[in-house]
Formats: structure tokens, sequence, C-alpha cells
């Protein structure tokens, strides 16, 4: 079994496009403004991030046309530098609810939501995890 991606189903599928293109400055596979599907990738590492009009999933599984309420995700994005990272997307017009600050003692961490209320973690990584070998490993 592989992850290929994470889908975001949205409502508002061309303001929340932009956001994620312009705002976080994610790399869309291919222009698809106004839906119903896009896939993001950032320019490293192997995730992906998908955008589907939660309307045409409603059509596959009916219990989706009700819009849920509260966080209905959190998506995580590891920068370098978080302090960077924050000040060119306030620059973009994101506005953070959580401002950069520690998680822990190895990771700093700061948040904000997509236009329509998804939870985006920035983190940056301080210390990398010991594993029991000895070895350093990446965090998830």
């Amino acid at each position: 079994m592989e992850l290929t991606q994470i889908r975001v189903l949205v409502s508002d599928f061309p303001g929340v496009y932009r956001f994620y293109r312009d705002v976080l400055g994610l790399k869309p596979q291919f222009e698809a403004e106004s839906g119903p599907y896009a896939k993001f990738s950032p320019d490293t590492g192997h995730a992906a991030i998908a955008l589907q009009e939660r309307a045409q999933m409603a059509g596959v599984l009916g219990q989706l046309r009700a819009n849920p309420d509260g966080y209905r995700a959190l998506v995580v994005l590891r920068v370098d530098d978080l302090d960077a990272a924050h000040a060119e997307l306030t620059s973009r017009g994101a506005v953070f609810t959580r401002e950069p600050g520690p998680m822990g003692d190895r990771m700093r961490v700061a948040y904000l939501e997509d236009p329509e209320g998804n939870l985006i973690e920035l983190q940056e990584w301080l210390a990398p995890r010991e594993r029991a070998d000895g070895e350093s490993a990446q965090e998830a």
C-alpha cells in the first residue's frame, strides 16, 4: 500500500485553489482553478495535497452533502526556516491563528487556516529524533 495524497474536500474550489497556489506557494500539477480536482506538490518530498470539489464527491457519497462543522483536516507542511516562511506567507495575505512558537523541544510550529477553515501547520524541525539503533531518523 502506498500513500499518494491527502485530499481535502472543499465547497469554494476556486478560492481554496488560489490560497494553496498563491498564498502557500504550492505548485499545482496542472492548472485547474475551476476544479473539480487539483493536486499540489511541494518542491521537496513525495507527499501531495489534493483538493476535491465537495459537490462532485457528494454525487458518489451522499453523506457528503452537508458541510461538516469544526476542523476537518490538518495539513502539515515542513519548512526549513519557520520565521522566514511565516514572513513570506504573511506578505502574501496569510493570517496566522498561532504565531511561530515551540512545540516540545524538537520542533517549532505556526498555524493558519485555508479559506474553508482547514487547519494548516507549518513546522520547523530543530533536532532529528533518535531511533532505537542510535541512528538519526526523520520525524513525521
